[in-house]
């Protein structure tokens, strides 16, 4: 694990989120293998010949162990439902850049990365002790850029992603509950608020921790659920309609719309089609999808 974070730390080294997820992978796969030895836990593939265990092996003869998949499937696993859906998302992506080399992906993942480590050097500590923590041999890694606005919104986008991962990442995140998808286990988003007093005297630290419920925070955690609001692209009823008209169902209307969104339920928070946001319902891209294979199966109805 610590191989994996400082080649994604290294600002030499291009192929940065590839090489950490194969590692962090490893790394994870490992630490199952050596609870389940630990626990006495049987954690290599077998079928039973009669009461016999007939072990299945390679080529050359050695035992075929559980991939961190099949680790984290089994009821005996001590990783939590959140952490596991972490580590789900980059095995399921760790699938895709096998396949096809990809481009700038650090930006886009690297908040994922972050609860991957944090997790890791939790359950290493919680498992093994306090004396294999890894926490201490590592630092905040420094940057030569800063972001704004325009950047982040083409971040959002996935704009220059492969189309594959592009998609695997949306159709993994539309999957999620808010809860889980905001749950620090999951994803560690940090909010970098540049600060331009320091008292003198005091450490001129790069990183500060607020305490959750001083007013500090409060001011900060009420811009944040404006950013989270951000992230996933919604969209206003009218704008649905006009999309769908745009795409020659001029006779979609706004009824039309809202007749179908209640004939689906879409509003169900448990399908995640949208969301409400003071008081107004947006839609997002998976509803359009809905909405648009509703049209084309009208057909002249709509045209």
């Amino acid at each position: 694990m610590l191989s994996a974070v400082q080649i994604f730390n290294n600002p030499n080294i291009q192929f940065k989120s590839e090489n950490f997820i194969v590692l962090s992978n490893i790394a994870w796969t490992y630490l199952l293998h050596a609870y389940f030895r630990d626990s006495k836990i049987e954690y290599r593939y077998y079928k039973m010949a009669g009461t016999r265990k007939r072990y299945d092996k390679t080529k050359r003869g050695t035992y075929k162990y559980w991939e961190l998949e099949r680790c984290l499937n089994d009821s005996n696993s001590p990783i939590d439902s959140v952490t596991s859906s972490n580590l789900g998302f980059l095995i399921g992506l760790r699938h895709e850049i096998e396949h096809q080399m990809s481009t700038r992906i650090d930006e886009y993942l690297s908040a994922r990365f972050q609860s991957c480590c944090l997790n890791f050097n939790l359950y290493i500590k919680k498992l093994f002790g306090e004396k294999y923590g890894i926490d201490k041999h590592l630092s905040i890694s420094l940057q030569f850029s800063t972001i704004d606005e325009k950047q982040v919104e083409q971040l959002r986008e996935f704009t220059d992603l492969p189309k594959n991962i592009a998609t695997y990442i949306n159709d993994f995140d539309n999957n999620l509950s808010d809860e889980l998808y905001n749950d620090i286990r999951f994803s560690y988003r940090v909010l970098y608020v540049p600060k331009s007093v320091n008292h003198k005297g005091q450490a001129d630290k790069v990183i500060e921790f607020i305490p959750a419920n001083t007013p500090e925070a409060e001011g900060i955690n009420k811009e944040y659920v404006l950013i989270k609001e951000k992230e996933k692209k919604k969209h206003l009823p009218a704008k649905i309609v006009e999309l769908m008209q745009g795409k020659g169902y001029s006779k979609f209307k706004m009824h039309q719309h809202t007749q179908l969104w209640k004939a689906e339920n879409g509003k169900d928070p448990a399908k995640k089609l949208g969301v409400d946001v003071e008081g107004a319902w947006y839609w997002y891209d998976s509803w359009i999808k809905i909405v648009e294979t509703h049209c084309i199966e009208k057909g002249q109805d709509y045209k």
